[in-house]
């Protein structure tokens, strides 16, 4: 799949309320992102350059260097000014006296012919003779859409103070409403789901969160440019051969981490039994037990030199054990585990019978999926500390895939063990009654504020960026649970398998079954918000959703 080229544009403007941002809401019938609210923005088209001729400010070249690429910056830039104008009827342009545009100005009579593609920008600005300021727009950032989506682009977001002169409007094709919202407003929409919005333009929406006036938040911006997004493939070994992996790929950030010089060190597979060093001290170590639910396998890891904390020893498999307790020569002190599920917590009796360790972990619920044999000796809870020789582990109690689930954060090397919290390459099981969708989000968001550098997950590679991994997740949750919303709508009042039918009409009837679990905790997490209501297995919206 292609990787398109694209901008973006952030317009912001100070109120007596503080600075606020301009969201556009796009249609329902989008293949990309329908109905989230997103920045003015699109793909850069190939006569974007003809616009250079009426740019002022700065050059390509400066611009380029900013932006960490070889050339063809300003190109990005005039994108993003073109879509501003193409969907929300905002054009950051001069006329011949230097003086911002305004409502009144003819050029507006043309936007529609320039969103048709009837006309380029750079005839616009001949026609009117006008020129595009550029030094007037900061460099945001850079975001690739990662694998998946239907679409992918290659990002640049930027950012401009919006003209006093000049009335915003979505475009009525694309974008079907518009609103101009402080960043804490729009993030806490997001947050209790009244409004879509993603990855990218979450992360965006807590920098800005930071800023008073507009002034300081330009000054900052261009002060401050933001580090390259790692968009290069790497190289790694996969079956005694290198590959290259690209940007996206399970194995991309712990390659990357790992072998920073790009020497093709490391492993772009996970195999079973093989030890493999993550960070200093800290040894992941995968039980042979693939499959749908466990992807490679599940991970134990092994942190210390001499003596020794094992995290998740993982399942009652007798060769996974015979492994754990080599590796560590018998020397573990400590057993600690995240949750009570069969694939994380049943060695735990074996290696405490074989070496006396102290064990750490919350008590099994009731149910078939927990580890009855589970005995802790110690049941930390937030905020507990634990000393192992690679450092201290910080307990986070985040429930939500499991009542007992707990990550631990390695503070020195801010190395968070997610256990099945978060895991790579899909999403997690949310199943009633022991799994909870609400605390699963609320959890997510308690993440945030913990300074974490890498996720170290029970099942997968490590991964970089954590905040935009946990975006993700809430993203993804949230845009189901207003798909639910808007069947619930529908169909009200309906049973629990019609509702998966029409909310889960996207993946595979096979599994319906499974996604009709997720389907109830959605709901049931609308009812604990007051969104939803039932009576014994009817489900209707409230009146006030």
């Amino acid at each position: 799949m292609d990787i398109r080229p694209a901008a973006t544009l952030v317009l912001t403007k100070d109120t007596d309320e503080g600075p606020k941002i301009l969201l556009l809401q796009r249609t329902w019938d989008a293949v990309f992102m329908p109905g989230y609210f997103v920045f003015p923005g699109g793909s850069v088209d190939d006569q974007e350059n003809n616009g250079r001729a009426h740019a002022i400010g700065r050059a390509d070249t400066e611009i380029s260097q900013t932006m960490a690429m070889d050339e063809g910056g300003a190109d990005y830039m005039l994108a993003a000014v073109r879509e501003c104008f193409e969907e929300a009827g905002i054009l950051l342009a001069v006329d011949e006296k230097g003086a911002a545009l305004t409502q009144d100005h003819p050029i507006h009579s043309d936007r529609e012919a320039l969103f048709k593609g009837e006309l380029t920008l750079a005839e616009l600005c001949h026609r009117y003779n006008l020129t595009i300021p550029l030094d007037r727009l900061g460099y945001l950032g850079h975001w690739v859409t990662p694998p998946g989506p239907p679409r992918r682009f290659d990002t640049r977001f930027f950012i401009a103070v919006a003209p006093e002169g000049q009335r915003a409007s979505h475009d009525g094709n694309e974008t079907i409403d518009h609103v101009w919202l402080s960043p804490a407003e729009a993030l806490e929409d997001h947050r209790s789901g009244r409004r879509l919005l993603g990855l990218p333009t979450i992360g965006t929406l807590r920098i800005l969160a930071e800023f008073g006036t507009t002034e300081a938040l330009m000054r900052y911006v261009h002060a401050n440019p933001p580090e390259p997004y790692p968009n290069k493939p790497w190289p790694a070994v996969k079956k005694d051969r290198t590959t290259m992996l690209e940007p996206g790929a399970p194995a991309y950030d712990e390659a990357v981490k790992l072998d920073p010089e790009g020497a093709g060190s490391t492993h772009a597979d996970i195999v079973p039994g093989e030890p493999v060093e993550v960070a200093a001290g800290v040894v992941r170590l995968t039980a042979p037990n693939p499959g749908m639910m466990t992807g490679p396998g599940t991970n134990t890891y092994v942190l210390g030199h001499k003596r020794f904390t094992v995290l998740d020893p993982g399942p009652d498999d007798a060769t996974h054990i015979e492994r754990i307790l080599e590796l560590t020569g018998g020397a573990i002190d400590q057993v600690v585990v995240t949750h009570t599920h069969q694939d994380h917590s049943p060695a735990t009796v074996a290696l405490k019978a074989r070496t006396g360790c102290r064990v750490y972990g919350q008590p099994a619920p009731e149910g078939p999926a927990q580890d009855q044999t589970f005995s802790p000796d110690v049941e930390p809870v937030n905020g507990d500390l634990i000393v192992t020789e690679a450092g201290t582990l910080k307990a986070l109690y985040t429930p939500g895939h499991a009542s007992n689930h707990l990550c631990y954060l390695l503070l020195e090397q801010e190395l968070l063990f997610s256990g099945d919290h978060i895991m790579q390459g899909s999403t997690v099981v949310i199943n009633p009654p022991d799994g909870d969708m609400k605390a699963y989000l609320e959890s997510l968001y308690d993440l945030l504020a913990e300074s974490v550098r890498y996720i170290a997950p029970a099942h997968g590679f490590l991964m970089a960026r954590p905040e935009s991994v946990i975006d993700y997740l809430i993203t993804h949750r949230l845009a189901r649970e207003h798909k639910v919303v808007r069947v619930l709508k529908s169909l009200a009042p309906a049973g629990l398998k019609d509702l998966t039918a029409k909310a889960y009409d996207d993946v595979p009837a096979a599994i319906h079954g499974v996604a009709a679990r997720s389907a109830l905790a959605h709901l049931l997490k609308l009812e604990a918000d007051g969104r939803a209501a039932r009576e014994g297995d009817i489900w209707r919206t409230t009146p006030d959703i």
